[in-house]
């Protein structure tokens, strides 16, 4: 039997303690070809999103995946982000959080990887309506890299 990751607890708890603390939980997660967001909102191969109850439908974080349903420019999309790509989990409001490392995203099996949450989701560059709500560094993607760079080790500290 293999280990169990720390990793979506911790996304848990610390969901958990936002909640509990009146605050705004957002992660950062790493984006490549097994990651499903509106890639408009994508700089530098990293999407930050709010999570919190309010924007995040349907929210799940199990062992492999942080799921949910939101809204960009009033058009709904689902949201796949393998656990192993978050790079943390912070509170807008104070910015205290955790940071982890990125583990890159490996499917088991053929059909997985070829399953529809995996697929990358193309929208409009023109609509960007929602892009006020999300930090100035998000919303543009004007310096949007097309090459699989390899995700930025290291632990960060988010106070």
């Amino acid at each position: 039997m293999s280990e169990l990751s720390t990793k979506p607890y911790l996304l848990r708890a610390l969901y958990d303690w936002c909640a509990d603390s009146g605050h705004t939980p957002y992660i950062a997660a790493w984006v490549n070809e097994q990651t499903q967001v509106p890639m408009q909102y994508v700089r530098d191969q990293e999407i930050v999103l709010n999570i919190g109850p309010q924007a995040a439908n349907g929210l799940v974080i199990d062992q492999d995946w942080v799921h949910f349903a939101a809204r960009f420019a009033g058009v709904s999309h689902d949201i796949w982000i393998p656990v192993g790509h978050v790079s943390s989990i912070f509170a807008r409001e104070t910015g205290e959080g955790m940071g982890f490392d990125v583990v890159p995203y490996e499917p088991d099996t053929a059909d997985e990887a070829e399953s529809g949450h995996l697929n990358l989701v193309e929208t409009p560059a023109s609509d960007t309506s929602t892009a006020e709500a999300l930090p100035s560094t998000v919303a543009d993607t004007s310096s949007q890299s097309a090459s699989a760079e390899s995700p930025k080790k290291g632990l960060k500290i988010i106070k």
